[in-house]
């Protein structure tokens, strides 16, 4: 029997136990942290730009070829895109669950380059960029100017220049998307009159910028083959791109004998903003933020904090009177749940040990089954490595559930064993050996039931496979490292720490006996009443089903529940071709009702950006709400009732701008 190996050979029983632990710390130290698993389905961007198009040129000649030949790529679920009126196209292919995203994001890539020889010039010239897309937004660094020195175009220069690049290299980011005014640009402003009265077009302007603003080698002077004589090698230096007002000024837009047409004739150039459709806020005020997205399958937490360090080495670098800040951190709501869990597993533990002290009433028998779930629930993690598990909050649920099975297969060995040093009078090495004749079939039977009823979970498909595989399969491993351990650690564990009952019982556990004694009989009393009324008790059942089933029926359904993560995104939709000034003055007044909302701490406001399909709209913004932390919000100043005064406020402030208007 395999038990009475692990009985005489206790050491080589712990040493598996103990080696099971360490897998586990290892295991866990690597697994991700998140929310849920990922169950939305991986996703392909291709982007680009076609500068000065509205969105109906955009999809004829840029949608259109492009998804032509991306259309049916292998693995692709289907395929949605936006052409915006700036000019900006963006195609998103949704892929199955479970493709490799490496391999999507390479067939994609490869069908736009087919696509490519028929888009516009000025297109390819921009240039496409096919990358995979993470929806998971973990936090917003955000850079102010707390005196107002800097604006929100130096503030995103900044950001894009020495924030971004340091950003992007930490490992389980996935992208560093820079939101507000982008970087600086030289601009150039064409007066239509003075090109036709000098006979001149939009073109010969831009083809003059392009010929004279260029990098060039211009070689070396005294390079070989030259005469022996020369001494000295020279490499040219020439001005290359040009980087100032002046220069650009200076630039030759026509020659004709000594008459020369400068571009200063023509235009005014300034150093502005590369673009002007978007611009961020933090409460109301100026600001650059970097929005950090998450890679599919990092551990959220650890980017978080690596983001944090990173900024906090950046900082002695800022320019005096720039600061940064994380108001929007995501994360701050899976640190809490996570350690709720934890808590939550560790008083599981604890309630689950006392019960088993209460019962069997002797300190040693209850260290067996105590050993059992730091074995059992660590060495989980290692199952959950081996099949590609995360730490999330439905394989934590399913651990915490679990701790009230692993100790099912303990406590049996020990109470058989028990029994029979009592009762028999054997010793405790000849009642364990006896107990694992009676329990080993029962234990091994048991754990295949309850794997049994869980199992069937991994071959569900879609979402909902996704989501629920990983609860039930983290109950499933934890059932049979139970077992195993039950059948190598607890024989050998029973047999060296179990001993005769010595002495009588102390007054607590003598009072436990007899309330439980008394319960016993009660429940014996109703269930032989309920015995000799089948008929009544059928009766009962039935409605007790159907009030069971109407109730079922009225109970709203739900894919996932609602909780309060600690912030919530709002969207602003102004009516169709709303300019952006008009759109920038209902976001004033949207700052005003949020900074008067009690419980929020801070928000962000993207102006230019949709919330619906996140592309650029002059009539549109969203807005980062940040709630104040959980423990300083207390009812009503909840997630939905902060929500609510956020609602209500903008609904007060249209009736009294349409009164306004009325009067």
């Amino acid at each position: 029997m395999i038990s009475r190996f692990f009985i005489d050979r206790p050491i080589f029983a712990n040493v598996i136990a103990i080696v099971t632990i360490i897998l586990g710390i290892v295991s866990a130290r690597g697994l991700p942290v998140e929310q849920y698993p990922q169950i939305t389905p991986p996703t392909v961007q291709v982007t680009t730009t076609y500068p000065g198009a509205d969105a109906h040129v955009v999809a004829d000649t840029v949608a259109a070829p492009i998804e032509q030949q991306v259309n049916g790529v292998q693995g692709m679920l289907y395929m949605s895109s936006v052409s915006a009126s700036d000019g900006s196209y963006k195609l998103t292919v949704t892929f199955d669950v479970g493709v490799d995203l490496d391999i999507a994001q390479v067939l994609v890539q490869n069908r736009v380059a087919i696509a490519e020889p028929l888009l516009p010039d000025e297109v390819k010239r921009q240039g496409i960029t096919t990358k995979k897309q993470s929806t998971n937004i973990i936090l917003f660094t955000v850079l102010t100017s707390p005196d107002g020195r800097y604006d929100s175009l130096y503030l995103s220069n900044y950001a894009t220049l020495r924030v971004r690049d340091e950003l992007s290299r930490i490992y389980g980011v996935g992208d560093v998307t820079i939101i507000g005014s982008a970087q600086y640009s030289m601009r150039v402003w064409l007066d239509p009159q003075r090109l036709k009265a000098r006979n001149l077009t939009t073109q010969d302007v831009v083809a003059a910028i392009q010929e004279q603003n260029v990098q060039v080698a211009a070689g070396q002077i005294g390079e070989p083959p030259v005469p022996a004589t020369e001494t000295f090698q020279y490499t040219v230096t020439t001005v290359g791109r040009l980087e100032t007002v002046e220069q650009f000024e200076d630039i030759i837009v026509r020659a004709e004998g000594a008459r020369v047409i400068r571009l200063r004739d023509v235009a005014r150039v300034e150093l502005g903003g590369q673009v002007y459709d978007n611009f961020f806020q933090k409460n109301g005020k100026p600001a650059a933020g970097a929005a950090v997205f998450q890679l599919p399958g990092a551990n959220a937490l650890d980017v978080a904090t690596e983001v944090r360090k990173t900024m906090e080495r950046l900082k002695p670098s800022f320019p005096e009177g720039m600061e940064y800040s994380i108001p929007f951190d995501t994360t701050r709501f899976v640190h809490q749940a996570i350690n709720e869990v934890y808590r939550t597993l560790i008083e599981a533990g604890i309630l689950v040990l006392i019960v088993i002290l209460l019962f069997l009433q002797d300190w040693r028998a209850t260290l067996v089954p105590a050993t059992t779930v730091p074995v059992t629930i660590i060495g989980a993690f290692a199952g959950m490595a081996a099949v590609g598990f995360t730490v999330n909050l439905l394989t934590l649920f399913g651990l915490v559930l679990a701790i009230g099975i692993v100790v099912d297969d303990a406590i049996v060995i020990v109470e058989n064993a028990a029994h029979h040093i009592e009762v028999d009078g054997l010793s405790p090495r000849d009642a364990t050996i006896r107990a694992m004749e009676e329990v080993t079939g029962p234990v091994i039977a048991i754990t295949f039931v309850l794997m049994a009823v869980f199992l069937p979970t991994a071959f569900l498909g879609g979402i909902t496979g996704q989501l629920y595989r990983q609860f039930a399969l983290t109950i499933a491993i934890t059932a049979l490292i139970s077992a195993l351990n039950a059948l190598t650690l607890k024989p050998a564990q029973s047999a060296a720490w179990l001993r005769p009952p010595t002495g009588r019982k102390n007054a607590f556990f003598r009072g436990f006996d007899a309330v439980y004694r008394r319960t016993e009989n009660a429940y014996a009393r109703v269930i032989t009443w309920m015995v000799a009324h089948a008929r009544t008790m059928l009766l009962g059942f039935a409605v007790l089903l159907a009030v069971t089933l109407v109730s079922y029926s009225s109970l709203p359904t739900g894919f996932l529940p609602v909780e309060d993560q600690g912030y919530v995104i709002a969207g602003l939709q102004l009516p169709d071709a709303a300019s952006q000034p008009r759109m920038a003055a209902t976001v004033e007044q949207i700052n005003r009702i949020i900074a008067d909302t009690p419980g929020v701490a801070d928000w962000n406001t993207v102006g230019g950006n949709s919330v619906l399909d996140g592309t650029t709209a002059s009539n549109a913004a969203t807005f980062f709400v940040v709630f104040k932390p959980w423990e300083e919000r207390r009812d009503p100043a909840t997630c939905d009732a902060v929500s609510a005064r956020c609602r209500t406020g903008s609904r007060s402030s249209s009736r009294r701008r349409r009164s306004a208007a009325s009067a």
